[in-house]
């Protein structure tokens, strides 16, 4: 009987769909346990076989959990709204709706393209998803839910004085009855004090207008990173090198009025929560660098001239006597107050210029050193000397107050900025507080100094210092001791159309919230997914899209009378709204009126098991973080940490191929024949280049019309040879595998076991398909321990010892592995197990029936092929796993080599409970010794129990 993949792997798929296998209950007495992949985005692209990784991770994991008996939620979903779509369906005219759907079920597209489908790709690699629990993100019954929490950040505010969000109606009671004094909110800056009176007397215009500075969610206007190319703002983790990361779009930064959210309110939090919570240190490190607590000081300069201030923040408040220059960065509103005449034009190229550069690269570019003199000089807090106000790129608007006061003696960057303007109008020579040299660097320790030419500081250290300026500061009302973070609040608008719509419209500019009872506000049709000509977002395309307050219906925009109906929100929510809460509605994915209840909530309460990229470290995470703890706060989620452990797979690297063209023709050489010509690399598809590196010619002639006509210099045998490197796997580069060729070939369990075997799964690894065929062979080689060509041979034999040790040792280590997420070194396990059971000629049902069950997490579906054919009747995915027994893996016997003046002759296998006696009588009567001795009696026989035996003489 021959192993046949493709035809078990049909089989057993077909049965784990029709039968529900995998579907986990709410109401089960076993334990729980959650295990949660990062869902992907369905791009027209499908799966390669980078995709799976993490996927077949937590599948081994899953279903070893069901062995140890417990109720296991592994659902799958998609995360479905968002630019890509969008972008497609801009260039090829088709609605993004439809080519989603395309892309998750499959099909044909607008263009003629046959897509496989996510879903179908997903399902042939025989994954245990509970597929009942499927959500979408861009379906109304999805995101209504997402709207409604929309609604409920914005009804609320964030207390200080008791560290959480309360609703908006408790600090209108407040406003109502003691004004906002004394009131400690996360709000906007520069809020007016009022009384309750005050209050009481606005009109109801006014009252929303306060109101909006303190709720979770608001309208404000932002410096954001808008993309003209893409027509949206993006995200910084969504910019690379200063262009957009879809589409390579020149990105700078704007003002617009955008909605925001309030996360940096629970930065404390986010922070704290870090240490309660099992997940690497780097991904710690890079929340705890993006949310960035420093505690320091907040200090007011005085610009000369103007009646204007400069607030900095620094976490050196005792270098305060070194200041030497200020600088603002190139968008801070002072800017265009306090710049003379002189200087106007310059600093205005330099802010043209500078706004092409996204933060993160500003951050990351610490070699370019560039700014201009604004020509104002600002007052020193104490000496009253004139310090003048720079504006550079390494000061960013958005973190601290966007103003830094400069002491080059103890920072570098400040240091190099002084040096490189040095003797320019503007720049004055470095004064040094320190008892340190600093001709040749700063000096930015805070340990080890003694502050000098400081005035009241003299003498004094980094601690003691900060506490005696902090204290002066503050009784010259010109600063004070604070703590500051580096996130800011996340603005939470797109200009494009595929996302989430808010459920907002506006009366009078303010903005008003939809009843929850009237949700979802479902995403109009339009003609065109560009913005509109006059620069509103493509929702400002849409024929129908306002809101009517008596009928609470969406209605035709012309009918718009800002009396009954009003203009709705025509931005759309970003593409982390629905991946900020996905996990919540897995626990209870088809409830119609919560998006989850409290009886399904309190029994999943979080995820025990996150496994996904680490490009989510600071975005996805961090957002999911927020809202989980905004939703605890308002009594529905059961937990203040979404994800208990989190673990970033690897990645799969692709083998590309290389061919190279000389420059300024249409000649290709072959690698070896290159020499010193110049060429220019050209990816080349892998799937036509052979595992000699041999490319395939004509089909790459074929490839593309400009390559028809190329001609090629080939080696001395007529072959072309690639070059070959390893990077990163992308369509771009042409060196996709897909997994459904894989499949294909050699079934999926071989695509599994391959993908697990490659390395530790939490580092990147370079696909190689040759190596495919070596665990393919195993998987034959398994199946012939149960097979031969006429049928089962499995026997009732008893076992022996040999095979009880093969067994056990595969058990412990199996397990062992799986725990510690250490699947590569289990599938070599599995390779020692089989050809040890093969060499003792092993068919014993009482080692082969648990040996399909440790082999069942990685290769499910041989394993219930195996475990069927074995007369069982139910599914293999929850029998009891196998339990090791450590006396089957204790040594009774030891094989001893026997040595005749210190060489080794022969060995010869042994009891352990031997005393010296029996073993030397029975050495001296075997006959190899008495060959060796020819008739000699020894002078000495050395025995040492359980390690050698050595005749002497």
């Amino acid at each position: 009987m021959k192993y046949n993949p493709n035809e078990i792997e049909e089989k057993w798929q077909k049965y784990w769909a029709e039968n529900q296998t995998f579907a986990a209950s709410n109401n089960s007495e076993k334990p729980k346990h959650y295990v949660l992949d990062m869902f992907p985005y369905p791009s027209g692209a499908g799966l390669h076989v980078g995709h799976p990784l993490g996927y077949i991770a937590s599948d081994v994991y899953s279903r070893f959990k069901r062995h140890q008996g417990f109720n296991v939620l592994h659902p799958m979903g998609y995360d479905s709204f968002g630019l890509p779509a969008e972008q497609y369906a801009i260039q090829t005219g088709q609605r993004p709706e439809d080519t989603t759907r395309v892309n998750i079920d499959g099909g044909v597209d607008k263009e003629g393209k046959q897509i496989a489908g996510y879903r179908k790709q997903l399902d042939k690699i025989g994954f245990s998803f509970d597929w009942s629990r499927e959500v979408r993100t861009s379906n109304p019954d999805y995101y209504k839910h997402t709207q409604w929490i929309f609604i409920q950040l914005f009804n609320s505010w964030y207390c200080r004085k008791e560290g959480k969000a309360f609703d908006i109606s408790e600090l209108v009671k407040v406003f109502s009855e003691e004004g906002n004094v004394l009131v400690e909110a996360v709000c906007d800056d520069n809020v007016a004090i009022f009384t309750a009176e005050e209050w009481n007397s606005y009109s109801e215009d006014q009252k929303e207008k306060i109101l909006l500075q303190y709720r979770m969610t608001y309208l404000a206007e932002t410096e954001v990173n808008w993309c003209p190319g893409l027509g949206t703002v993006l995200a910084n983790d969504e910019i690379v090198n200063g262009v957009s990361e879809r589409g390579g779009y020149p990105v700078i930064r704007k003002k617009m009025t955008q909605w925001s959210m309030r996360i940096s309110a629970y930065a404390e939090r986010l922070l704290q929560g870090l240490n309660d919570i099992d997940w690497s240190e780097s991904i710690k490190e890079s929340q705890r660098n993006w949310i960035g607590k420093s505690v320091g000081a907040m200090v007011t300069f005085h610009v000369k001239n103007h009646d204007e201030v400069i607030d900095v923040f620094t976490t050196r408040p005792d270098t305060i006597f070194g200041v030497t220059f200020m600088t603002l960065a190139p968008e801070h509103p002072l800017v265009s107050k306090i710049v003379t005449i002189e200087q106007k034009a310059i600093i205005e190229a330099y802010i043209e210029k500078t706004a092409k550069r996204s933060e993160r690269e500003r951050m990351a570019d610490v070699k370019t050193i560039s700014g201009v003199f604004t020509g104002a000089y600002a007052e020193h807090p104490f000496t009253k000397e004139a310090i003048p106000v720079w504006i550079g790129d390494y000061v960013l608007a958005g973190y601290g107050t966007g103003a830094v006061m400069a002491v080059p003696c103890g920072d570098e960057r400040d240091y190099a900025f002084a040096n490189f303007f040095k003797g320019q109008n503007g720049m004055p020579e470095i004064k040094n507080i320190f008892n340190k040299d600093i001709s040749e660097a700063a000096f930015g320790a805070k340990e080890g100094f003694e502050l000098v030419d400081s005035d009241f500081l003299n003498g004094l250290n980094y601690k003691t210092g900060t506490q005696k300026v902090i204290t002066e500061l503050e009784a010259i009302n010109q600063g004070s001791g604070k703590t500051n973070y580096r996130l800011r609040d996340a603005v939470f608008s797109r200009q494009r159309y595929w996302g989430e719509p808010f459920p907002v419209y506006y009366v009078n500019g303010l903005p008003k919230m939809i009843d929850a009872q009237y949700l979802p506000i479902i995403l109009p049709e339009v003609e065109k997914y560009l913005p509109t000509e006059d620069g509103l977002p493509p929702l400002g395309n849409a024929t129908i899209w306002a809101w009517d307050t008596k009928n609470n219906e969406v209605v035709n925009t012309d009918l718009v009378d800002n009396f009954e109906i009003f203009p709705l929100e025509l931005n759309t929510m970003p593409g982390w709204a629905g991946s900020s809460w996905y996990w919540m509605r897995y626990m209870d994915a088809h409830n119609e009126t919560e998006f989850a209840s409290k009886e399904a909530l309190a029994y999943w309460e979080s995820v025990d098991l996150y496994i996904g990229g680490s490009e989510h470290a600071t975005g996805h995470l961090l957002y999911s973080r927020f809202w989980n703890k905004f939703l605890k706060d308002k009594g529905f989620a059961p937990t203040e940490e979404p994800f208990k452990k989190l673990i970033n797979q690897g990645m799969i690297l692709g083998t590309s191929a290389f061919v190279y063209r000389l420059e300024g023709t249409n000649t290709f050489v072959s690698k070896n024949k290159i020499g010193d010509q110049k060429v220019q690399p050209i990816h080349a598809d892998v799937s036509i280049v052979n595992s000699s590196d041999e490319l395939d010619v004509e089909k790459f002639k074929n490839s593309r019309e400009e390559y028809k006509t190329a001609e090629f210099v080939t080696d001395e045998n007529g072959k072309y040879i690639v070059g070959r490197e390893v990077e990163k796997m992308s369509k771009s580069k042409y060196n996709v595998v897909t997994p459904d060729d894989i499949c294909d070939e050699y079934g999926a369990d071989t695509l599994r076991l391959y993908e697990m075997f490659l390395g530790p799964l939490e580092q990147a690894k370079p696909w190689n398909t040759a190596g495919i065929s070596g665990v393919f062979g195993f998987l034959k080689k398994l199946w012939r321990l149960y097979f031969d060509d006429n049928g089962l041979i499995v026997n009732n034999d008893e076992p022996t010892k040999d095979n009880l040790k093969s067994l056990h040792k595969t058990i412990k280590k199996v397990a062992e592995d799986i725990e510690s997420f250490s699947f590569n070194t289990s599938v070599s396990q599995f390779m020692i197990c089989v050809n040890e059971l093969s060499t003792q000629n092993c068919h014993s049902r009482a080692i082969l029936e648990p040996l399909a069950i440790l082999v069942s997490p990685y290769a499910p579906h041989i394993a219930e092929e195996l475990w069927s054919q074995l007369g069982n009747k139910e599914s293999i995915s929850t029998v009891a796993f196998p339990v090791f027994e450590a006396k089957h893996l204790v040594e009774t016997n030891k094989e001893y080599p026997v040595s005749f003046n210190g060489k080794m002759r022969f060995t010869i296998e042994l009891p352990l409970d031997l005393t010296k006696g029996e073993i030397e009588e029975i050495i001296m009567k075997d006959e190899r010794t008495l060959k060796q001795l020819d008739g000699k009696t020894p002078n000495k026989v050395i025995i040492v129990p359980g390690k050698i035996i050595n005749l002497v003489g």
